[in-house]
């Protein structure tokens, strides 16, 4: 305020221009600049990423993401629907409008079919001047069976995939799903489990559980996800009392435990103390990072003695998952991510992905996306966030795991139950059998019309009776052709 005090506001009022405090645990209300503090802001809503990002002055702050902790004073730039938050809104909406449904296959016979009933029965009458076969051909030319063989294979495959894990919403996505070629992936919650863990560590030295005791104590006054993830790693243990705790900007944390000087965090930390790395561990550094690791490491008095690699769990299994989408007939499957390059490049030769790239904002997906769809090429996008919505619903299938923000779920046009990413060949599967399903049925019901009707004019056993037994066989026929949908499953 011009006082220079600060107060509450709605975020309608806050123009351009203005400073706003935002303390630990609140979210940011507008884009912005920081002009003061530090903090750690999890900006999943806006990169899809797990892991915190460090707030320095004059770092950039986005609408919708969460101060984990720390104060700051930022300058507001955009706000409102200016907002990288609001335009990801834009975004969805932009999306859904541009995309037309298909027409089926059936709306456009049925343009023609049933006129052309009409007008044969007419010619014959009037030809024949025989009003009963007249009738005959109307009657016979009645596609009971293309009615409802499409309907009857549509449910089967929805309730197949409902009892699997699977939501298909609707006929119509079944047959775009059936045609993609290319799959797009977010990383975060999707490839990966998306809750950072110990990857790798090395010891150096001695006494190595009194270290990992120093350490726990250190990391318990923190609440880094980092530092939740070597807690985690570490296990219980017997803590102790940490005084003289100095966060170092940038760097970690410095504190005196049981009377002992410890240093936790990154390599820049490691030389602001003096800790000497000598080869093997500039070597195991190397690796560490080459391996997509957040690195910590811990000094006790000077001298480094654990070295730990954190970084987002790969899912079980994800691997198998995309090599049976190729057998599919999946041509590329390619991840977009908010993380470093250097991280989903590593996930991408990991799990033999077509691309990869990285430090993409939801502006730049949904970019991608137009421009692979501008090549012809038929795309599904997997993810689970609100940053993902937009490429959701610009993608022609969007794939939501299940344990997703509800706006990704209402978006998408598939849903995996649980976020059980095992779900997805099945579901590409299925929808591959249901689409070929219905275009047996479809073949069925009009050449069964065909026959009746042709054998009704060009031979003298067909009657009324006859071609109503036929009309009525070809009904149970794609009704049971259809329900063999429900028995389906993925063939290893």
């Amino acid at each position: 305020m011009d006082n220079g005090e600060f107060e509450e506001v709605e975020v309608d009022d806050v123009d351009e221009g203005d400073i706003l405090l935002v303390k630990t645990g609140a979210k940011v209300p507008v884009d912005g600049t920081v002009l003061e503090g530090v903090g750690h802001i999890n900006e999943a809503s806006i990169t899809g990423e797990a892991l915190p990002v460090s707030k320095l002055k004059g770092s950039e702050v986005f609408a919708g993401t969460i101060l984990e902790n720390g104060t700051i004073q930022i300058q507001a730039d955009r706000v409102g629907e200016d907002t990288t938050f609001g335009r990801i809104i834009e975004l969805v909406e932009e999306a859904q409008d541009s995309k037309s449904e298909a027409e089926r296959f059936i709306d456009r016979f049925s343009k023609y079919y049933t006129p052309a009933v009409l007008v044969l029965g007419i010619i014959v009458w009037l030809f024949s001047q025989n009003v009963e076969l007249a009738i005959t051909v109307l009657v016979l030319g009645c596609p009971g069976a293309l009615v409802i063989g499409v309907p009857v294979s549509n449910v089967s495959g929805i309730g197949n995939g409902a009892r699997n894990g699977v939501l298909l919403k609707g006929s119509e996505v079944i047959n775009d799903f059936s045609k993609v070629d290319t799959i797009v992936f977010d990383k975060t919650g999707t490839l990966t489990i998306g809750n950072p863990e110990v990857a790798e560590k090395e010891f150096y030295g001695e006494n190595t559980k009194e270290v990992l005791r120093f350490l726990a104590s250190v990391e318990r006054e923190s609440d880094h996800p980092l530092a939740k993830a070597v807690l985690q790693d570490i296990g219980e243990t017997n803590f102790s009392t940490v005084e003289e705790t100095e966060v170092v900007k940038g760097g970690g944390i410095v504190a005196t435990v049981d009377g002992h000087r410890i240093a936790v965090g990154n390599v820049a930390l490691m030389e602001k103390e003096n800790v000497v790395l000598n080869e093997k561990v500039k070597k195991d550094v190397e690796r560490f990072e080459q391996n997509g690791n957040s690195l910590v490491l811990t000094a006790v008095d000077g001298v480094l003695h654990v070295l730990m690699g954190i970084r987002d769990q790969i899912r079980p299994g994800v691997k198998q998952d995309l090599q049976n989408l190729k057998k599919l007939g999946v041509k590329n499957l390619v991840v977009l991510s908010g993380d470093n390059q250097g991280t989903v490049d590593l996930v991408a030769r990991e799990l033999g992905l077509t691309e990869a790239h990285g430090h993409m904002l939801p502006e730049g997906k949904s970019t991608y996306i137009e421009k692979m769809q501008a090549k012809g090429q038929i795309i599904a996008f997997v993810g689970d966030g609100v940053n993902d919505s937009p490429s959701l619903a610009l993608a022609d299938i969007g794939i939501a795991m299940g344990s997703g923000t509800d706006v990704a779920i209402e978006t998408s046009d598939v849903v995996l139950m649980n976020s059980d990413f095992s779900r997805l060949p099945h579901a590409l599967g299925l929808t591959k059998s249901t689409s070929r399903n219905m275009k047996q049925n479809i073949t069925i019901a009009v050449g069964v019309v065909l026959v009746l009707l042709a054998s009704l004019l060009f031979s003298e056993w067909m009657n009324m009776s006859i071609g109503m037994l036929v009309h009525e066989a070809s009904i149970l026929v794609v009704i049971l052709n259809g329900m063999r949908l429900l028995r389906y499953r993925l063939r290893g």
